[in-house]
């Protein structure tokens, strides 16, 4: 029978059978403004394999595609190298359909699919560094703890010179195109970056020790397969260069100024704290946290070497975008930045030290002492403003 959707040849043994989310804005509070892709791949040797699924709303799609190719019933092995349910929702319907010999995961991944799924089938743990032929096909499995799960591996398919890098080097955007190179470079770095800062940052130290551990795996990688986003097969060196950079977080001469305002007080005051940091030789991204996403604030401050922030007061406290954008942050944990904050108020002013304590909590390094106004800026004022923003650059070496 024919199948409405069709699976894609990536290379002589693998075919992707993954979905694109066209419609998707949010994933854990990341706004992905260009949808993202569910990818999975099967792999056909002398026997059938499947690594990972797809989100269980796409299980329709998922079976078509894998239907374009073989009937799902002959699937014989299924490797999971992340149970997310972004990769593990169509699990169950595709465990009752195939009733596989055997399901592959690392030890957190076995224990994530029991208590997920309360799967009691044929499940079998791989260890790091494992190696096993099926299907007449050489596979090695690496453990990549918290990048970003417990759980998380990668898996190496010898024959294609595939490496199957479930959320690392990936990225939310969803394309009819499969491959890196036939989209803009423009917008691979800046979703690879978003995806970086907002999903993989907190984990920096243990993508440097994976990222330092690759070579001496000795893989012959002509084909990155990630689960999100497109698949590399031309320079696959580039995300690792890329993550090399990220995961570094080596500060630069670059600051973040977030904030919001009320009565247009405190926008003012940013305005003038980016024009001296302009001054002072910095260059500048500015985020009114109205019309600006925290996850777009999160990738903005990737490679800054100052995040500078702004809040008016209200009902004695933070303005709430900033209490929201900061507890976001704090979670992602960023390193090497200088920070310091400022805010305009009425008659009681708590959100600018109400700010000082966030960052403080956060363990970022102060560049200046915190700048208060009440009420409207004048002149002299936003004059200050300018010098304390001219000061931080001069700071930022």
């Amino acid at each position: 029978m024919a199948q409405p959707f069709q699976a894609v040849q990536v290379s002589d043994h693998v075919y992707w059978v993954g979905v694109v989310d066209w419609s998707v804005r949010d994933f854990h509070g990341y706004l992905t403004s260009r949808g993202t892709t569910y990818n999975a791949f099967l792999i056909l040797g002398e026997e059938t394999l499947l690594v990972d699924t797809v989100k269980r709303p796409f299980k329709e799609e998922f079976f078509s595609r894998i239907g374009s190719v073989i009937d799902p019933a002959k699937i014989d092995y299924i490797i999971s190298n992340h149970s997310e349910m972004d990769h593990s929702g169509s699990l169950p319907e595709t465990l009752e359909k195939v009733k596989p010999k055997k399901v592959y995961a690392s030890k957190n991944g076995v224990k994530a699919l029991r208590e997920h799924f309360n799967y009691c089938g044929p499940l079998e743990e791989v260890k790091n560094g494992c190696q096993l032929t099926l299907g007449g096909l050489r596979l090695s499995f690496f453990e990549t703890r918290l990048l970003h799960w417990p759980d998380s591996m990668v898996t190496y398919l010898k024959e294609d010179g595939v490496l199957f890098s479930q959320d690392a080097f990936g990225m939310h955007l969803a394309s009819s195109e499969r491959y890196a190179d036939q989209m803009e470079d423009g917008v691979l770095y800046h979703e690879a970056a978003k995806y970086y800062a907002n999903i993989l940052l907190p984990f920096s130290p243990l993508i440097q020790k994976f990222l330092k551990q690759l070579p001496e795996l000795e893989l012959d990688i002509q084909l990155l397969a990630p689960d999100h986003g497109p698949l590399w097969r031309e320079d696959v060196t580039r995300p690792k260069k890329w993550y090399e950079g990220w995961a570094s977080q080596t500060p630069t001469k670059k600051a973040v100024v977030v904030y919001d305002t009320m009565w247009e007080s405190t926008e003012k005051m940013a305005r003038a704290v980016s024009e001296g940091l302009l001054a002072g030789g910095a260059s500048v991204k500015v985020d009114k946290l109205r019309v600006a996403h925290r996850s777009d604030v999160a990738t903005d401050i990737l490679d800054a070497g100052a995040l500078v922030v702004g809040s008016p007061t209200l009902n004695n406290g933070l303005f709430p975008t900033l209490a929201d954008c900061l507890c976001y942050l704090k979670g992602l944990k960023p390193k090497n930045l200088q920070t310091a904050a400022f805010g305009s108020y009425g008659w009681s002013g708590e959100a600018v030290s109400e700010l000082e304590r966030l960052l403080e909590e956060m363990g970022l390094e102060t560049a200046a002492e915190a700048l208060k106004v009440q009420y409207v800026p004048d002149g002299e004022a936003l004059q200050n403003c300018f010098e304390w923003g001219k000061a931080i650059a001069e700071k930022l070496g």
